[in-house]
């Protein structure tokens, strides 16, 4: 059996109804909060892979800091998953794993794909 876990924030309103649609349907998610145990840069790449996503896709792009790091000009996927690694405020929220699957809850139900 798959483990279930949401990286989550618990200040973040789609985070916290991601975690309550799971909840709902019956599932008890391992929860990462992940600002408090930040991934690793094979972690962060795992994900990517799973959603099949660039670095930048994972971004939250109004976040000060991503404006202050001067990133919407680096293209180097290593130089993004470092800054997100170093600065987890700057990984998008919630995201939902599943086994090999993962989702990002946005909008929460976009996670039951993956379940």
């Amino acid at each position: 059996m798959s483990t279930l876990s949401i990286f989550h924030n618990p200040r973040c309103s789609k985070s916290r109804q991601t975690l309550a649609l799971l909840e709902e349907k019956g599932y008890q998610p391992e929860v990462v909060e992940y600002l408090k145990t930040p991934p690793n840069a094979s972690e962060i790449e795992r994900i990517l892979a799973m959603l099949d996503k660039q670095p930048k896709d994972l971004m939250r792009k109004k976040e000060t800091i991503y404006k202050d790091l001067g990133l919407a000009d680096e293209h180097d996927p290593e130089k993004l998953v470092t800054a997100m690694v170093n600065n987890p405020k700057l990984i998008e929220r919630p995201i939902v794993i599943n086994g090999n699957k993962a989702a990002i809850g946005r909008p929460p139900e976009s996670v039951l794909d993956i379940l």
